[in-house]
């Protein structure tokens, strides 16, 4: 990897350029880092950006050591979800393709370290739920961050459906759903979906501090306790996000979706029949 991280006065900056691969992987002292690098598309679900997802994964697993995972985005944007400019997008996507889209990003839900989710910007859709996976969020508090499937024509993916009201309530969740709107960071941090909520520069400067407070700690210990976490809540994001990508994907089939998904490209409010 190019691109490397750098503690000058606990100012943690990356050097990239575009010349880097989509997903770029560090570790240092214990700490792993995570940055999807393709700005210019908002750091969306590319093929490309999917890919080298999961290739960094597969860097971490190999890594020694590792206590603590930050992830987090270049640009204005953490992850803007499903890249519905690509000329090649299919309007029907089918149940498994769905799933193996997003099983890299699911696979974070298996890892044995915490996993910090340094939300620098926006995180709409897919990327939302990439943000939900996380163990602990750290958002920007003027990004916006949602699940605008209804506005698409859409049903959820990724499991967002069985993450979000355990995350905020039933009713809140039902209300960001339904609704498809989008919140401030300042808003996530309030309801709870958000540890903290800080301006953009010390989003992951914050996150690092956390990172480097979680892996002073004794490993195993830890390890254990989010192990006991997730199992006393009974978190099935998997089994969810099978019973998710069926009904996303025949959403996907219906003229509702390709009106929701013409009506953004065109930026313009759609207008859905039912249908």
């Amino acid at each position: 990897m190019r691109g490397a991280v750098h503690n000058n006065n606990k100012n943690y900056a990356w050097e990239m350029d575009m010349a880097e691969p989509a997903v770029l992987f560090e570790c240092r002292d214990q700490i792993a880092q995570i940055t999807l690098n393709r700005p210019d598309n908002r750091n969306s679900m590319t093929a490309e950006l999917m890919a080298g997802f999961a290739e960094a994964l597969e860097q971490l697993r190999a890594s020694d050591d590792v206590r603590c995972l930050v992830i987090t985005g270049r640009g204005k944007s953490f992850c803007a979800g499903g890249d519905f400019s690509a000329s090649d997008q299919p309007l029907g996507l089918a149940h498994r393709r769905l799933l193996d889209t997003y099983e890299a990003f699911l696979a974070i839900a298996d890892l044995p370290m915490p996993v910090i989710g340094a939300l620098n910007g926006h995180a709409i859709g897919g990327g939302f739920g990439l943000a939900l996976i996380c163990d602990i969020r750290i958002a920007n508090e003027q990004a916006l961050y949602g699940a605008n499937f209804a506005r698409l024509g859409l049903h959820s993916g990724m499991s967002i459906s069985y993450m979000l009201p355990r995350l905020v309530g039933f009713s809140k969740a039902a209300e960001l759903l339904f609704t498809g709107r989008r919140i401030s960071g300042a808003e996530a941090s309030r309801i709870g979906l958000a540890s903290y909520a800080c301006a953009a520069d010390q989003v992951l400067h914050q996150a690092h501090e956390m990172a480097q407070e979680i892996a002073s700690n004794a490993p195993v210990a830890v390890q254990m306790m989010k192990r006991s976490l997730y199992l006393n809540a009974d978190w099935q994001p998997r089994r969810a996000a099978d019973l998710e990508a069926h009904c996303q994907s025949r959403t996907f089939e219906m003229d509702d979706s390709r009106e929701g998904i013409r009506a953004l490209l065109e930026k313009r409010v759609p207008n859905f029949t039912g249908h």
